[in-house]
C-alpha cells in the first residue's frame, strides 16, 4: 500500500463531505480509473460523487490526467467536475 493525498472540488467535495483526505491505496489500484472504482466502494457518499465516472475529471500531481493514467508514483490526486468558461 502507498499513501496518497486526495483532494475534492466543487460538487464532488459536497457529495463526499470533505475537501481532502490522505488514504492508503491498495497495490492493485494502479490507475485513476482503478482509484475511482475503489473509492466508490468506500461508501455511499463516494458512490454518489462518482456515479457517472466519465464526468468527474482528475489531476495527478496537478496535471490533468486521463482515467488510464498511472498513480503509482503520485503524491496527490484531485477530482473535480468539468469546468465551463466564458
Amino acid at each position: 500500500m502507498s499513501r496518497l493525498k486526495l483532494m475534492y472540488f466543487s460538487w464532488v467535495r459536497e457529495r463526499i463531505g470533505r475537501a481532502e483526505e490522505e488514504i492508503e491505496v491498495p497495490a492493485e489500484v494502479a490507475t485513476v480509473a482503478d482509484l475511482v472504482r475503489w473509492l466508490k466502494g468506500r461508501g455511499e457518499e463516494y458512490a454518489h460523487a462518482f456515479e457517472s465516472e466519465g464526468i468527474v475529471r482528475a489531476a495527478v500531481d496537478r496535471v490533468h490526467a486521463r482515467p488510464d493514467a498511472p498513480i503509482a508514483q503520485a503524491r496527490e490526486v484531485a477530482f473535480f467536475p468539468p469546468m465551463t468558461g466564458g
